[in-house]
């Protein structure tokens, strides 16, 4: 593998912050916006009940540059693992939270 970058660009490290323990599971995720932001909230819904394992505010051409490359990961698998089937989602389409005091 080339580990040599493009002449003129510059090497990115990328730190994990300690008070990030690992990854969550997130089956469902909510996208709001106002003019600036894009609101996402990832989610895990089991039964009937759930819980917000992440939340991310971006603006709008951050927010499409990272659609474009999930859309492009996502081919990217269907090439080499085959098709994928949206799985089902939530029958209740309301979700309410609860503000833990």
């Amino acid at each position: 593998m080339n580990n040599q970058l493009p002449q003129g660009e510059k090497k990115i490290e990328i730190k994990i912050a300690d008070n990030i323990p690992g990854a969550e599971y997130a089956n469902a995720m909510q996208i709001n916006h106002n003019k600036d932001e894009m609101h996402m909230m990832f989610l895990n819904i089991m039964g009937g009940s759930g819980r917000v394992t992440g939340k991310i505010i971006t603006n709008p051409g951050h927010f499409k540059r990272m659609l474009a490359a999930m859309q492009d990961n996502l081919k990217k698998y269907e090439d080499q693992f085959g098709e994928v089937k949206e799985s089902v989602g939530p029958t209740n389409k309301e979700i309410g939270f609860n503000a833990k005091n």
